[in-house]
């Protein structure tokens, strides 16, 4: 059983897809277990030679060449955060017990390369997260592009530190260089099924930057509640959230996600699925919702975004055009997901709509006008968009950026196939459904998939710009999240075992 040093989640449940988003793990369980690195980097050197490290007299500090310095809040923010990561329980410790002693390594030196090193950016699919490691008497240095590659190192070097069997921390004499194997490490987290609050989220992105994953897809609003306080449209959360004021993301709250994700180098994707589930858009929104029918009479119920008003797509015109000013990343997930089709073939104005564009009762083909009219709004707003694959299998047409997400289990190989053989950037969450649950050790599978084993290309495979961990929220709120999603911060046991240092509870 691994023994961590530290509240970190170097081994867990949703690292196991990591392990193959950043670096490698099948063949290297030996190394893993000696060195306690997650994920393992490229390339790895270690000598048996051990360097003490003080919290009195070792500091991290920006190198004389580095573009970045003492104004780059990310990273003086990054190099306080870490060094109370490694030495913040050791201190308390040390000061008990009045132990001092000196630094072997008296200092980290951070040098950031690039003439821009994005202090004030925002993290995107090309960004460069590359580093190279080297730790060595009486100064380590770490070297990086910009500041996303130095965030990946600080972790790194995190993780090297230990504690001795005298309490003294040390760390070995190490090279490393680093690169991921996949450009897009995601987790999917679900705040409509049950609300979840700002704390809970801010510590998943915390674990989240513990462990290199660099996109946090927030799946915020669904049939169930709408916690998102829209400022164009702010009933939209005043009668579809749990509570309009404990249950709900204020325009601070969604900008502190935010600011602390770049802080850690994590994207933030947000997703407002339609024309499905979108039951609780509907109580703030007049007639966006689908009257359904039963025979000749409305049922009282509700299905699916009206696709043949335009007062639907001039909703949500307004409404996309807000959520691009609020979220600054490149792209917004617009789901497209499961929508049933029974609300819309009971409602005889749109059978009526069906008749005259000559769909007869394909209603795939509603779908499919009502996807294509949407894409081409967001579109407007100069953001590009990511969709659940029924939008790509339904043969909406799409832009050449668009990202298709693959998240069916039955024909994933050959959906992979067909995606990237239309030419369209790929990420794969199919077998990475966390809320799936069993008993035992049901995490081992997670580790045994390989992303690229699908019939394909060379030039199809480099469309595959890697995956997401999906917690649905159906079971899943602040109670258990933490402890399902992550092993070691604090969770169960992965088998039997014991720790040097053991959990002393909370």
């Amino acid at each position: 059983m691994y023994c961590l040093l530290k509240l970190a989640p170097l081994f867990l449940a949703v690292a196991v897809c990591n392990g193959w988003l950043f670096g490698d793990f099948v063949g290297k369980q030996k190394e893993q277990d000696e060195i306690s690195l997650w994920p393992l980097p490229q390339k790895f050197q270690s000598s048996a030679v051990a360097f003490k490290l003080s919290p009195a007299s070792f500091q991290i500090v920006h190198a004389k060449q580095s573009s970045a310095g003492p104004s780059c809040g990310l990273l003086e923010n990054a190099f306080r955060r870490y060094f109370e990561y490694i030495f913040g329980d050791l201190k308390k410790s040390e000061k008990s017990r009045k132990k001092v002693y000196d630094s072997d390594l008296v200092e980290l030196q951070v040098w950031v390369t690039s003439a821009d090193p994005e202090c004030d950016g925002f993290p995107s699919l090309q960004t460069d997260e590359s580093y190279e490691l080297s730790i060595d008497e009486p100064s380590a240095v770490l070297k990086a592009a910009n500041v996303w590659g130095a965030l990946r190192g600080l972790e790194t070097f995190s993780q090297l530190v230990y504690e001795d069997y005298y309490g003294v921390n040390k760390i070995n004499k190490t090279d490393i260089s680093d690169f991921p194997r996949f450009a897009h490490r995601g987790i999917l987290l679900d705040s409509s099924r049950h609300f979840l609050p700002l704390k809970v989220i801010l510590a998943n992105l915390e674990a989240m930057a513990m462990n290199k994953f660099n996109v946090f897809h927030w799946h915020i609003v669904d049939d169930q509640s709408f916690p998102y306080m829209s400022r164009t449209f702010p009933e939209l959360s005043q009668k579809g959230a749990y509570h309009p004021f404990t249950h709900v993301y204020t325009p601070s709250d969604v900008k502190m996600v935010i600011e602390f994700a770049r802080m850690r180098g994590i994207r933030v994707i947000p997703e407002f699925d339609t024309p499905g589930h979108t039951e609780s858009w509907g109580n703030g929104i007049k007639d966006l919702l689908t009257p359904c029918y039963s025979g000749s009479s409305p049922s009282g119920t509700f299905g699916p975004v009206n696709p043949i008003l335009n007062s639907s797509y001039d909703f949500m015109t307004q409404f996309f055009k807000e959520i691009s000013t609020v979220f600054p990343d490149a792209y917004i997930h617009l789901g497209g997901d499961e929508v049933d089709f029974r609300c819309w073939e009971s409602n005889p104005d749109i059978q009526k709509f069906m008749a005259q564009q000559g769909f007869g009762t394909d209603y795939s083909k509603l779908e499919s006008f009502y996807i294509q009219r949407l894409l081409d709004i967001v579109a407007a707003t100069k953001k590009g968009y990511m969709v659940w694959q029924e939008v790509f299998d339904n043969g909406v047409k799409l832009k050449d950026d668009t990202v298709v997400e693959v998240w069916m289990g039955n024909k994933m190989e050959e959906e992979l196939q067909n995606v990237t053989r239309a030419g369209f950037t790929t990420i794969l969450s199919a077998p990475w459904y966390l809320d799936y649950i069993s008993y035992g050790q049901d995490w081992q599978h997670y580790y045994k998939v390989e992303p690229l084993s699908f019939p394909g290309t060379d030039a199809q495979k480099k469309l595959v710009i890697g995956g997401e961990a999906c917690l649905w929220g159906e079971y899943v709120d602040a109670t258990n999240l933490t402890p399902r999603l992550w092993r070691g911060i604090p969770a169960e046991p992965l088998f039997v075992g014991h720790c040097r240092q053991e959990y002393k509870g909370l």
